[in-house]
């Protein structure tokens, strides 16, 4: 077996760097969630649904994963501690994680933020126990990502005093709706609020869908979504209303409010920033998501990474063994500089966590400021987590071959899973461009919604220059690149400071470009606002996804920074060198057409990675170790079969037997 260094590197000490600020939690869930918990391989829809449902009200409070509400109904005030709770149940059962942030993150939370305390008092805390099972009914058949023009309809009738919640036609349908179709008895219902013959945009409901008993209320028709690729135990459903008859005080009236005659009145008078802003309170969720699709991406390496350390193939001519697959150089590249951007994205996500948990407050404009950048950044991250993790559980099943492919090694349930991560709580195409629009300073005010890229209201001049925003690590990541010799040749790519550099002059002359063909366009097709984003969409996302890439790279290096330990920094920062240049490598193609390398430079970095690779090679174990995810978690029959596998091998070494291929290669020629 390959020396993993266990003599350099105190394991205990990277996994508290890597266990954070809500270590206790993660410790909690590693005591706690023992094999009941864990997938059933095999078992029906039906059977997960139920296993799944069981499983929600089993577990232990020790958990916290409610902690984020008041304290006075049941939570710990710890919105943060919620997010990890989230992220450790994913290593667990993703079915039983989506389960819980549907209960808690999605229904409770929205009831939490945009209720108020009549709301609160009647209702959280019995959500909070699980005695209330409720789903968010916000996606539409026909409106999915475009939440602003969602069709469903809720009218105020002044002589009931009652609104009438109506889905119009079936395009309005509320679909893929998670606890709907079997345990859901309440909904926090999205729709058009209308009263006094006036439209005031998108508000929310609490609205009850079943009885006592379980069957749908007079008016609520409940469908199941019907079988999926993965989430077998969440039970998403459709939702249809006709002429349901909801109270007034069942308005989540947090932003916006309708008085006994029908009066509506609202603390925010524009309504697209009334609607960005009810969107915004409901964050976690999105956090959520993607902290959760990187736990399962840890769980893959995790397989992958130790199935490399026990499988071997193909032998040399001058060694009596086959090679482990983690020693061939091809193997290396598809698993360390996954690890690595995985590491990259643990450090982002932490630092994210870390800025929700801390309410934006002082100067009004200055929170607003916050909350932005707050909301931009947890969709940007979201992305970039569960695109890295469709293409990397994929990569980890490839890279264990056929056993990748058996149910009994949890990589397909990962990746069935997971996939779905892309699309829900907000598409990732749309999501960038939200960050983009974060970026185009000033043009955020007149395009406050999702849709708002095609809006008239286009004015090139409100586009202003570029505003870096910093991580937390401000005055550090400015040392570090004004540190950098003007000429670049003269740098090692090595370089932290350069490294900086470089992904910032990607962002930056990305962004300027966006700039300059959006003030262009608004010059030549100044009738055509739909046409002036829509011809320069491809760049701007770039923006986004090369914005997401330098705020990663200044997390990682703010989380190397906050390292104590010795060896585990140098560990870390030769880990955020792998990250840092295979980006550079994978867009190496830009920087070589905008002169930003020579061709030179650009193949000693692929020189310089190769090298990292043969020097973490003995870390690998190190370093998946480092997420200190239970054994009983991985849930992998492959790597229960490990000690054993280990004691054949040693027992071949002794007796000298030669390996499998020199067997077969003697019989076939005999």
């Amino acid at each position: 077996m390959p020396d993993h260094a266990s003599d350099r590197i105190d394991l205990a000490r990277l996994r508290d760097v890597l266990d954070g600020p809500w270590a206790e939690v993660r410790r909690a869930h590693r005591d706690h969630l023992d094999e009941r918990f864990l997938p059933v391989y095999g078992e029906t829809g039906d059977q997960a649904r139920e296993r799944i449902t069981r499983l929600l009200t089993e577990l232990p409070v020790e958990l916290g994963i409610a902690s984020a509400f008041p304290v006075e109904y049941g939570g710990r005030s710890d919105v943060g501690g919620t997010i990890v709770a989230s992220e450790m149940l994913a290593q667990v059962d993703l079915s039983l994680m989506v389960k819980a942030g549907v209960q808690w993150g999605l229904f409770g939370g929205a009831v939490a933020a945009l209720g108020t305390r009549r709301h609160h008092d009647a209702y959280l805390r019995e959500i909070v126990s699980g005695e209330i099972l409720g789903c968010f009914a916000m996606t539409e058949t026909g409106h999915g990502s475009d939440v602003q023009q969602l069709r469903t309809t809720c009218t105020y009738d002044p002589q009931t005093q009652t609104f009438d919640l109506h889905t119009p036609h079936e395009a309005a349908r509320k679909d893929y709706i998670g606890n709907a179709a079997r345990d859901g008895r309440m909904a926090v219902v999205f729709a058009q609020l209308i009263t006094n013959g006036r439209r005031h945009g998108v508000h929310a409901w609490l609205v009850p869908i079943r009885d006592a008993h379980g069957n749908p209320l007079p008016g609520v028709t409940i469908g199941d979504a019907g079988p999926k690729a993965g989430l077998l135990g969440v039970d998403n459903g459709r939702l249809s209303f006709d002429h349901v008859r909801v109270p007034r005080d069942m308005l989540l009236d947090r932003y916006g409010q309708v008085t006994e005659d029908g009066t509506y009145s609202s603390p925010i008078e524009n309504d697209s920033r009334r609607f960005f802003t009810m969107l915004g309170t409901l964050v976690r969720g999105r956090v959520s998501v993607g902290g959760a699709a990187s736990a399962a991406t840890k769980s893959a390496l995790t397989i992958a990474v130790r199935y490399g350390d026990i499988r071997r193939q193909f032998g040399t001519p001058d060694a009596d063994r086959e090679v482990l697959l983690n020693d061939y150089l091809a193997h290396q590249r598809k698993l360390l500089p996954a690890l690595a951007t995985t590491y990259a994205l643990h450090f982002a996500q932490g630092e994210l966590v870390a800025a929700l948990s801390e309410a934006p407050g002082g100067d009004a404009q200055v929170a607003e400021h916050r909350q932005r950048e707050l909301e931009s950044r947890a969709a940007g991250l979201k992305a970039a987590q569960t695109w890295h993790a469709t293409r990397t559980i994929q990569m980890c099943r490839e890279a264990c071959g056929g056993a990748g492919y058996l149910a009994e090694n949890r990589l397909p349930s990962l990746k069935a899973d997971t996939d779905v991560f892309t699309t829900f709580e907000g598409d990732n195409t749309v999501l960038l461009q939200m960050v983009a629009k974060g970026l185009l300073t000033g043009y955020r005010d007149a395009f406050g919604s999702l849709d708002g890229w095609g809006r008239a209201s286009f004015v090139a001049e409100q586009v202003r220059e570029m505003v870096l925003e910093r991580t937390a690590a401000r005055s550090l990541i400015e040392q570090l690149i004004s540190a950098v010799p003007g000429r670049d040749e003269e740098v090692a790519v090595t370089d932290r400071g350069w490294q900086l550099r470089v992904f910032e002059d990607r962002e930056r002359h990305l962004l300027d470009g966006a700039v300059r063909r959006l003030r262009n366009g608004a010059t030549t097709k100044k009738d055509r606002p739909f046409d002036i984003f829509n011809d320069v969409q491809d760049h701007v996302l770039a923006v986004a996804a090369a914005h997401i890439d330098r705020v990663t790279l200044e997390a990682f290096v703010a989380g190397i920074e906050d390292t104590a330990d010795p060896a585990v920094r140098a560990l870390l920062s030769r880990v955020c060198d792998l990250y840092a240049l295979s980006v550079i490598e994978t867009h190496k193609g830009w920087f070589l057409e905008h002169g930003r390398l020579t061709p030179a430079r650009a193949k000693a970095i692929t020189g310089v990675v190769n090298g990292l690779l043969k020097e973490l090679r003995p870390q690998m174990r190190t370093l998946v170790d480092g997420f200190a995810i239970p054994d009983t978690w991985l849930h992998c029959a492959v790597l229960r079969e490990e000690p054993r596998r280990q004691e054949i091998m040693a027992a071949q070494d002794a007796a000298g037997d030669p390996p499998p291929s020199s067997r077969a290669t003697a019989m076939s020629s005999t």
